[in-house]
């Protein structure tokens, strides 16, 4: 069996009787990309600090690349930190290149990965801008830029997502589905959970510093009930009878639409089954699956929800 390109066991980290993590573990895969989710406080960033040994542990330990922790394997990780930080008098290409030379890439080879990456991200343009004359939007590319110029086998992304429009994080999605494609580990944190949802198979959920949920993005939405709406002129209260039927509602006023709440594993095409079984002329059927969204807001939100703990198998 492969070894994971990250383990973390049993991680804690305290600021003071605050309680930031608590008792984490979880594994990243070779090639694989997790979404590492969380409201705001939840402890995703002190997590990965931890990763990257920004922080020190109150307890547990990290692995990465099969081996404890140490600075040895620090050129392999690429990092963009949830707090940008790059250097403002610095031309875009040099501080690409400049961080690509910290992690023990030579000067040409640094050069050409720079190009490389600006071109990736349509940022030619603005190469020989200072970072201070850069949008917002722009200087986060550029580190990310910088974060992947020297080819890490993991990299940690620490909300990639934040301030940037539509377009620019459709180009950052791009740019992320690219290096899983090319074999490197990627775990990022996000609050929006599209992001997720199209990038991840598998996502980790905290909640005031617990693990919530660990498991697939399916096992997630798997979590809530699926719903079908169902237009229909008639009266279709029967469908309550059904084994795989958890509740009904009859329409609003004004309104044909019934829809009902589904028990884990049923299939909506039963329904629409009775309905013909039945003589009913529905003029609509819509089965809906729960998101991620969705999901994350029952795992993440509620105080009475599943977590912490709640765990699938991978």
């Amino acid at each position: 069996m492969t070894e994971p390109v990250l383990e973390v066991a049993n991680l804690a980290k305290f600021y003071g009787d605050f309680a930031a993590v608590r008792d984490l573990s979880f594994a990243l895969q070779p090639g694989e990309v997790l979404g590492f989710l969380g409201p705001n406080g939840a402890g995703k960033s002190s997590t990965l600090r931890m990763i990257l040994g920004i922080l020190k542990p109150d307890a547990g330990t990290v692995r990465l690349f099969g081996r404890p922790w140490s600075r040895d394997v620090l050129p392999r990780i690429g990092y963009l930190p949830e707090e940008r930080g790059l250097y403002r008098s610095m031309r875009a290409a040099e501080v690409v290149a400049y961080f690509a030379r910290l992690k023990g890439i030579g000067r040409a080879p640094a050069r050409r990965a720079t190009d490389e990456m600006l071109g990736r991200l349509g940022l030619s343009d603005i190469a020989g801008k200072r970072v201070e004359s850069l949008s917002k939007g722009l200087a986060q590319k550029v580190q990310l830029a910088a974060a992947i110029a020297h080819r890490p086998d993991l990299l940690i992304l620490d909300e990639p997502f934040t301030g940037l429009d539509p377009l620019n994080q459709k180009i950052i999605e791009t740019i992320i589905a690219d290096e899983a494609a090319a074999g490197r580990s990627i775990i990022f944190s996000t609050h929006t959970m599209q992001h997720a949802e199209r990038l991840c198979r598998r996502v980790v959920i905290l909640r005031r510093g617990d693990k919530a949920f660990d498991g697939t993005v399916d096992e997630a939405r798997r979590l809530l009930p699926r719903r079908v709406r169902i237009e229909a002129p008639e009266d279709l209260s029967y469908l309550a009878e059904l084994a795989g039927v958890r509740s009904i509602a009859p329409p609003p006023p004004g309104s044909r639409i019934w829809e009902a709440v589904l028990a884990n594993g049923a299939e909506p095409g039963q329904l629409l089954a009775a309905c013909i079984a039945r003589g009913a002329r529905p003029t609509r059927f819509e089965a809906a699956e729960p998101t991620l969204h969705e999901a994350f807001m029952v795992v993440a939100g509620a105080p009475d929800a599943s977590g912490p703990g709640v765990t699938a198998a991978a």
